[in-house]
């Protein structure tokens, strides 16, 4: 399992509904961000690729992603010069990855 619950569970406070509702949004959101950041990366688009991984940050940060969280600000600040194309399209694979994984088993532990 690459995503923890902790820091969910702690803003949580026992709200099983609020627990669900991160998890939903995270699955409703993330999705199409990656989506709209892979396109931006193949677009050359490095103005929307800091954008989408400063977006991307923060949602794979509240699911305890600490590897994950780290890629997407490398790709984030990466995303500030033009010249680094080639580096973030190295290190966009992995945060997919991550992405993905995380997506399949959340839906696989929260039956969504």
């Amino acid at each position: 399992m690459i995503y923890s619950l902790d820091k969910i569970n702690e803003m949580a406070d026992g709200d099983t509904e609020f627990i669900s509702s991160v998890i939903s949004v995270f699955l409703e959101e993330v999705p199409s961000d990656m989506e709209a950041l892979e396109t931006a990366i193949n677009e050359k688009d490095y103005e929307n690729v800091y954008k989408l991984a400063h977006k991307i940050k923060p949602n794979v940060d509240l699911l305890g992603m600490e590897q994950t969280r780290a890629t997407a600000l490398e790709i984030e600040t990466l995303g500030k010069d033009p010249n680094n194309g080639k580096e973030i399209e190295e290190k966009f694979p992995i945060l997919k990855q991550d992405v993905h994984q995380v997506i399949s088993e959340l839906k696989k532990d929260f039956g969504f």
